[in-house]
């Protein structure tokens, strides 16, 4: 598994200031995906290891930094969900009270609803983009098919609970 980039401080890819690490490797190739630098599984800057995790833990620590984003490329594509599982578990542990973010073109009730990575994510954006049905007022997401999902609540109550 590798990874593409991490941002020290990201403020549009969730609330608030935030450390963003974006994986290497998709395989859905979405029309006009903002980030297609990241498609190739044998790309991106170099492996994701143990030290890769200490490194984003360490850039979580400031006060002013309010949680982890995690992007892509595709997080949750089998080939990436390991490192996935193991970096938000490793941040949930040392910072209960941040939020952890992900982006996924998998479908939280379709594909991801049995992912130990679940029990670690705050709020997850689920769904492919779709380039017919992108809308530039939309919050956090590139097109409407997305959903900006409360994931603990939605596991407690057994439904999708979305926060728009």
């Amino acid at each position: 598994m590798r990874y593409n980039l991490i941002r020290k401080m990201d403020i549009s890819n969730g609330p608030g200031v935030r450390v963003s690490i974006f994986m290497q490797g998709c395989a859905f190739h979405c029309k006009n995906c903002f980030n297609p630098e990241t498609w190739d599984f044998n790309g991106g800057k170099e492996e994701f290891t143990d030290d890769t995790i200490k490194e984003v833990l360490e850039l979580c620590e400031p006060e002013h930094i309010k949680g982890l984003s995690i992007l892509g490329g595709e997080p949750m594509h089998p080939n990436n969900i390991e490192g996935t599982t193991k970096l938000a578990k490793a941040f949930k542990e040392r910072y209960p009270n941040k939020t952890l973010w992900i982006w996924s073109g998998f479908l939280f009730d379709k594909d991801l609803k049995d992912k130990e990575v679940l029990k670690y994510v705050d709020t997850l954006v689920d769904g492919q983009y779709v380039d017919e049905l992108h809308d530039f007022k939309l919050k956090w997401r590139g097109s409407s098919n997305q959903r900006v999902i409360d994931v603990q609540e939605s596991l407690k109550q057994g439904k999708i609970i979305t926060l728009e």
